[in-house]
């Protein structure tokens, strides 16, 4: 498959007719955007991976995936302007869910080797090294989903999902005052520390795992991440 000079792939969008739910992959050059892309189209979404700014924002759901060092993906988030399309289409209630350091940039800052990195600061907090024995944290583990959880409905408490990762966030401090507004749900693991494995917040969801590499439990989450789109 190769790439049109938009930056869209081949596989052209023909969900909006076939009533599949539209999904964009951003591709900012710092994502295993086939993967993803992959798994999407395995659970039924229309998947098209593109830097395009229309398609991003008029997507149903959009995925920030993000693999390597916090700092690169935020330059390349922001060359792409995808700091943009994520507050945008935030602000308007659009869907977005971030992936691996795709979620992780969604936080406030995030400090590797002792360099600082703003991020998008959608959620308050910093990302910083994991405290373990054995790190990168690579391969399976559980995680302490809340019994609401929408992103981990129908899945057993014992299932596992697939993690490669150094830095985590490590606390969570968004505080929801508007009784109103639902308090986001957040879901834990631990690999020599407690961290934060997953978040869902209103419109935008994000998970510290990739579960496009989670084999059947992570197909049912992203499967219950498009039923919302």
């Amino acid at each position: 498959m190769t790439d049109t000079p938009t930056g869209t792939s081949t596989a052209a969008s023909t969900g909006r007719s076939s009533g599949k739910k539209k999904v964009v992959v951003f591709d900012y050059g710092f994502g295993n955007v086939r993967s993803a892309e992959r798994a999407l189209a395995h659970v039924g979404a229309d998947v098209e991976i593109t830097r395009d700014y229309d398609r991003a924002m008029n997507a149903d759901g959009l995925l920030v995936p993000g693999v390597g060092a916090f700092s690169a993906c935020m330059d390349g988030l922001k060359r792409a302007r995808g700091d943009w399309i994520v507050g945008r289409r935030l602000s308007g209630g659009r869907p977005v869910m971030g992936i691996c350091v795709g979620m992780q940039i969604l936080f406030e800052r995030g400090i590797e080797h002792g360099v600082e990195t703003e991020g998008l600061d959608e959620w308050p907090g910093t990302v910083g090294p994991l405290k373990a024995d054995v790190v990168p944290h690579m391969g399976w583990n559980t995680v302490e989903a809340p019994e609401d959880s929408r992103l981990f409905a129908g899945l057993d408490a014992e299932a596992r999902y697939y993690f490669v990762h150094s830095y985590a966030a490590h606390d969570w401090s968004l505080e929801v005052t508007n009784a109103k507004i639902r308090a986001p749900k957040v879901t834990w693991a631990t690999h020599g520390e407690r961290f934060v494995a997953a978040v869902e917040n209103g419109a935008l969801w994000a998970t510290q795992f990739h579960p496009e590499k989670s084999g059947d439990a992570g197909a049912q989450l992203l499967t219950n991440w498009i039923e919302t789109l």
